[in-house]
């Protein structure tokens, strides 16, 4: 009968040890604020007024981050490619409700330093996505990847106008909120 205290107080111990030291580290995953912290190379920074950070004020994310967000997708034809394709990612709304809780306007800026200023209403108004694969395949950097500011231009003759156009962000790496 000792012999089975003994063994049930080293269990319990030893339990607690996996639980004192497996707690902090279960942590890293995830910040205060509810965000994954990515494992992977950051490919998405959002900062300015937001809600939920992971790295300091900003919330930074990789591949699988995005890829694990609800994935909206449709075919399209845009002026920058040819014939119609077939893309996906998260809508842009679903994107910023998850950081920001009150936007009007977010300033997205490229790769290639281009830069452009979209209303939110677009997003509420048309289903805009962060497009992350054309065709099922992710977006390589010389054809418009990792992430495009896509909208379903073939849905709607407006999304076709100039100033749409000069929204369809490509080679997307930083959002701020505003």
């Amino acid at each position: 009968m000792i012999l089975c205290e003994v063994f049930t107080v080293k269990a319990l111990l030893l339990g607690w040890v996996v639980l004192m030291f497996s707690t902090p580290l279960a942590g890293l995953a995830q910040s205060t604020d509810g965000l994954e912290v990515p494992n992977g190379p950051v490919i998405l920074t959002i900062s300015g007024k937001i809600d939920h950070t992971n790295e300091g004020r900003e919330a930074q994310f990789d591949r699988a981050m995005l890829s694990a967000l609800p994935q909206h997708e449709f075919e399209t034809s845009t002026p920058w490619t040819e014939g119609i394709s077939h893309y996906s990612g998260p809508l842009m709304r679903d994107l910023l409700a998850m950081v920001s809780s009150d936007v009007d306007a977010v300033h997205v800026s490229a790769l290639n330093g281009y830069e452009a200023e979209i209303p939110v209403s677009d997003f509420n108004e048309y289903d805009v996505i962060l497009a992350m694969t054309k065709d099922g395949e992710a977006i390589p950097v010389r054809e418009y990847g990792p992430l495009w500011v896509l909208y379903p231009f073939d849905q709607d003759e407006a999304l076709l106008s100039e100033k749409i156009r000069f929204r369809a962000v490509w080679q997307v790496m930083h959002i701020n909120v505003h």
